[in-house]
């Protein structure tokens, strides 16, 4: 078990996926998502109707 935990094949496995959770952290966007938009205002504005 040590020894695959040192091989070249885990660690470069081990690499990239610190990698891409970090790529993954960092590119998200800023802005909200257009799917959600609409879901928002229907709620917004059925209970500002209340």
């Amino acid at each position: 078990m040590m020894a695959f935990l040192k091989s070249d094949l885990f660690l470069r496995f081990l690499g990239g996926f610190a990698i891409g959770a970090v790529g993954m952290f960092l590119m998200q966007p800023n802005e909200t998502p257009v799917l959600a938009s609409p879901a928002i205002a229907a709620t917004a504005t059925h209970d500002a109707a209340l």
